[in-house]
């Protein structure tokens, strides 16, 4: 992948609507080598998909709760029960296994605290856990989901 590839994928990240003729004006290419590249990223899984994002308050998720967890059980058979029951949870947005204190750390949308409660209580009936800890997000300072692939890394 080369600078051309990364400053194609920046402005992906930044706009997904815009035209191959837009992108390609933005990074010096005519259209066919630029869609042929896009095409390239998409079929190597460097562009995985394209999304719209959207404000969790304009669509009634304004809670944001990260979730820890520490395994009760570390056998393949308990990991790939939690990893199924967590990951077809629709609250979940994000889930990673860690390295540390926690096994595992969630990221959950929801609308309001009852609503984390019934979270709450179906992942913990769901799956035998050893602890887990939930931190509520009072304000989002930064988030997005663009990686600085044309920004020089030091």
């Amino acid at each position: 992948m080369d600078l051309i590839d990364r400053k194609i994928i920046a402005e992906l990240q930044r706009d997904a609507t815009l035209s191959v003729a837009q992108i390609a004006e933005r990074v010096a290419l005519s259209p066919t080598p630029c869609w042929k590249r896009i095409q390239r990223l998409e079929q190597s899984g460097v562009i995985q998909g394209r999304v719209a994002l959207i404000s969790p308050v304009a669509v009634g998720f304004g809670l944001a709760v990260f979730v820890s967890v520490e395994a009760a059980d570390h056998s393949p058979a308990w990991r790939d029960a939690f990893s199924e029951t967590v990951g077809n949870m629709p609250e979940v947005m994000e889930i990673y296994r860690m390295a540390g204190e926690v096994d595992y750390m969630l990221k959950v949308a929801v609308s309001d605290m009852p609503a984390f409660d019934a979270f709450y209580r179906r992942l913990t009936e769901a799956v035998s856990l050893k602890n887990v800890t939930s931190h509520f997000a009072m304000e989002r300072i930064k988030m997005t989901t663009a990686y600085p692939v044309d920004v020089e890394q030091r």
